[in-house]
């Protein structure tokens, strides 16, 4: 049970922050009238899929990361040629919902015709010519095309992403990143809650986790045990003093003051050392004793956890451009693996620990790298400065190579994780 726990847990966390990335994407494009055509976790073959309103929720088998497919981003919808024989279902207004592209002698309560004309973008018309009667018919602004039983709903010109201002744009492309951060934020204030504060000067050294096998638990101590002193010593909230006396007393017995609830008593333990060190441990980690944190103090520790945290992120960024190694990468195979080990650990860790990938994540999406945000909001910056949009061919090549070369990239770095999990 504990296994199926901690994997439910990985995968609850890595759904969580993908799913609040895209949906910050999907949101915006939502509010800019961009029609959402596809709201995706995952790459690759669906798992699971339900349509609501005008957009396809899918949840894909590769948890690579997600995507909110926007109507204009990519040529989706097939052209219908001069004389290429269609149908067509009219609704109760009288305009087309319903274009059939194949399969046509099994259409019900169609108009079949050769199309003379049709414009699905801007004036939203098709000319059927009929055994020699040529009709023109007005299209639903969300009129669906049929082929190969497969439906895509058209998108006006006023739905298309590239219609809507620079502004609107980059409003819904930065906001996949500003929703990580905005997370990450909220995480980092949640962990304060659990975990609350240190305090500082404290007044007594608690017993937190006790090392298997070491003398502190072969004397039976137990987790939760106040240390009164040591060999006479009073130890206070003096950590540093309890590890000293412990360390300058290898191999010698020494006698410890324990308090238990209202009971005190007395164990004898013999501190060793460890492979490779040299002073005695007896196998004690402190619990440090805390304090709940008030709303403002919740806030601001908050904000310098992610700046702090902002900060060694950057940090990573340049030590890794400085000198690159394949084995300083973890793809998601081994983040999953530390996330895991990390959830086994408790809630409370795993929550700091979304914190830092949810920020991780939003800084990684605005570096201007071909096909990440960051990019995308440079080819948008570029336009707004010279007043007219790069050309999209040119803009979908560097994203397709650009996803190209990610994509090459994470299976290298998965191969390199699944190596180091064999080899150990």
């Amino acid at each position: 049970m504990e296994m199926v726990r901690v994997v439910f847990l990985t995968v609850f966390m890595f759904f969580v922050l993908v799913t609040v990335h895209e949906w910050g994407h999907y949101y915006f494009a939502k509010r800019a009238g961009i029609l959402v055509r596809e709201f995706a976790i995952g790459f690759g073959p669906k798992l699971f899929s339900y349509k609501r309103n005008e957009t396809q929720f899918t949840l894909r088998l590769l948890p690579f990361g997600g995507y909110a497919r926007m109507a204009g981003e990519d040529p989706e919808i097939i052209e219908i040629g001069p004389g290429q024989t269609i149908a067509v279902r009219l609704g109760q207004d009288n305009k087309v919902k319903s274009i059939f592209l194949d399969a046509l002698d099994t259409r019900r309560n169609v108009i079949r015709g050769e199309a003379q004309y049709t414009d699905l973008e801007n004036d939203l018309k098709i000319r059927l010519d009929v055994d020699g009667d040529v009709t023109t018919y007005d299209v639903h602004p969300q009129a669906m095309m049929i082929k190969r039983g497969q439906q895509t709903q058209i998108a006006p010109k006023d739905r298309q992403f590239g219609s809507k201002t620079v502004g609107q744009r980059a409003l819904a492309i930065v906001a996949g990143p500003v929703m990580n951060f905005l997370l990450a934020f909220v995480l980092f204030a949640v962990h304060l809650q659990m975990a609350g504060i240190v305090i500082e000067n404290p007044t007594f050294v608690k017993i937190g986790d006790l090392s298997e096998g070491m003398p502190a638990q072969e004397a039976g101590v137990q987790k939760g045990d106040i240390v009164v002193s040591i060999n006479g010593e009073q130890i206070g909230g003096d950590y540093q003093k309890m590890i000293s006396l412990t360390s300058a007393s290898k191999g010698k017995e020494m006698q410890w003051t324990l308090q238990r609830g209202d009971e005190t008593f007395n164990v004898a333990m013999i501190p060793r050392s460890m492979e490779g060190e040299e002073g005695g441990k007896v196998g004690i980690t402190p619990e440090l004793p805390t304090r709940q944190p008030g709303f403002g103090e919740t806030i601001t520790k908050s904000g310098t956890a992610m700046v702090d945290w902002t900060k060694t992120i950057f940090v990573s960024f340049k030590t890794l451009i400085n000198n690159f190694n394949m084995d300083d990468i973890s793809g998601p195979v081994g983040t999953a693996k530390m996330t895991g080990q990390i959830a086994q650990q408790g809630i409370q860790y795993l929550t700091y620990w979304a914190a830092i990938l949810s920020l991780y994540l939003g800084i990684f999406n605005l570096l201007p790298i071909p096909a990440l945000d960051g990019s995308r909001l440079v080819f948008l910056g570029v336009e707004a400065l010279r007043g007219k949009p790069v050309d999209p061919n040119r803009e979908g090549m560097v994203h397709f190579v650009g996803f190209a070369l990610l994509f090459l990239v994470m299976i290298a770095v998965t191969y390199n994780d699944i190596l180091r999990l064999i080899t150990g």
